[in-house]
């Protein structure tokens, strides 16, 4: 298991991070997502190698901002 944590600016509430968890629940590899707007951040687990920028973009996608 590998686990990362994202920035990510946009997210203002619950159904924000619910929305970047159930999408990148989605993504093969990935185990477990928790995202926090307060933190500003989202916590990935993931059971094998998954591209970063799969995951990148995944969440702009949703018209949020990962911070490097």
């Amino acid at each position: 298991m590998k686990e990362i944590t994202l920035k990510v600016e946009g997210m203002t509430c619950e159904g924000c991070e619910k929305r970047i968890q159930n999408i990148l629940m989605n993504i093969d590899g990935v185990e477990n997502a928790k995202a926090s707007h307060t933190g500003k951040n989202v916590k990935i687990t993931l059971n094998k190698d998954v591209d970063i920028n799969t995951i990148k973009e995944a969440i702009e996608d949703l018209d949020f901002k990962v911070v490097e």
